[in-house]
């Protein structure tokens, strides 16, 4: 195996040189747990921890290796690694944490592509939809639409879910399969390309498991059936993990997400709600909102038919989300300020007593 076969490129090398790495090797995370990596190259695979001095320097998650990374590290015996630094990512996805507020949990790191799964069958949500599709954009990944379970629906159902996404989402690729028929496959095929890394993101219960065994020909992921007390998809993948196809494609597992929070996605909204922000400098005051003031030529267009009354409102919780974010880390940041003062002051005092 060579690194070009984990993904390695020529913009990978460049970075490397002008970082001055070239004394340590070279590998990629396929797989995280509990900060605890197993890191993959040309040599093998290696469990690996990070330096002290990494450690101690993070600032926040973001500092830690995550699936997909690139990291300069030094190897050990056979099978073991110390990871002394993340090449600068190209790509980053990443949401909102649950249940914490200013918390970003990063799904997976330098991805080129990244397969959005639905089942038609129950979970099909495009409110939902336009979520992953914010996070995709904001990180500049590329996202296709893949429609799982379509062998549970009659096909005039799955018409109509089509014709729905094309209404509200423009120039996204939408892929129908069935897990079971493996109706759809040579579709799927087809876009995933050599060297490329794409991930699968979508709820618990989707296929997204099985959607990776059938690719990879192999019983990678376990898999559960849906949970008949609520309908709901049972959390099978427990982490993330990196795996190549036989076509060469690289393809990134993780759990499934029945919470997608948004976190700092400002451009993400921008793209995947392009019609709103192209009517919005057309508004009468500068500062609008596009929630109720007079002259908001947003609002006028979602009268108009020209915006989509639907995604306008899911646009509008977005926003909302967003800016509550924005507020709570700017809250936590001053905190942080101020609890830097309060020990400078403490250490000052406290050389004052010794002298």
């Amino acid at each position: 195996m060579k690194l070009e076969d984990l993904g390695y490129n020529d913009q990978l090398e460049k970075t490397r040189l002008e970082l001055k790495l070239d004394g340590f090797e070279l590998g990629r995370v396929v797989a995280e747990h509990k900060e605890r990596y197993i890191v993959k190259n040309e040599q093998g695979e290696f469990e690996a921890e990070i330096t002290g001095n990494m450690r101690f320097t993070a600032k926040n998650r973001e500092d830690f290796p995550a699936v997909g990374d690139w990291v300069a590290m030094t190897t050990y015996d056979a099978d073991f690694a110390v990871v002394h630094q993340i090449i600068p990512r190209f790509s980053t996805i990443k949401r909102q944490a649950a249940g914490q507020i200013s918390d970003v949990q990063i799904i997976a790191t330098n991805l080129d592509y990244a397969f959005l799964v639905q089942a038609v069958s129950r979970d099909f949500n495009i409110n939902r939809l336009e979520r992953y599709l914010t996070i995709c954009n904001n990180a500049n990944i590329k996202p296709i639409i893949v429609l799982s379970k379509i062998d549970l629906i009659q096909e005039s159902r799955l018409k109509e879910i089509t014709e729905e996404i094309h209404q509200r989402i423009q120039e996204v690729p939408v892929v129908a399969i069935s897990n079971e028929t493996l109706n759809g496959y040579e579709a799927i095929l087809s876009l995933i390309e050599k060297g490329k890394s794409y991930c699968l993101l979508g709820s618990s219960g989707v296929g997204k498991s099985t959607l990776l065994n059938n690719l990879s020909g192999k019983e990678l992921m376990k898999t559960a059936s849906i949970s008949l007390s609520n309908n709901k998809g049972r959390h099978t993948t427990s982490h993330r993990e990196l795996t190549i196809l036989d076509n060469g494609g690289i393809l990134v597992d993780n759990p499934g997400m029945r919470e997608v929070g948004i976190a700092d996605a400002v451009k993400g909204l921008e793209i995947t709600f392009d019609a709103i922000y192209q009517h919005a400098p057309k508004c009468r005051f500068k500062d609008c909102t596009h929630a109720y003031e007079a002259g908001c030529a947003v609002i006028e267009a979602v009268h108009q038919g020209e915006i989509d009354h639907a995604s306008y409102r899911n646009w509008l919780r977005m926003d909302r989300e967003k800016a509550h974010y924005e507020s709570t880390v700017a809250e936590r940041r001053k905190k942080e300020k101020e609890f830097g003062k309060i020990m400078k002051n403490y250490k000052k005092e406290l050389k004052r007593e010794r002298i």
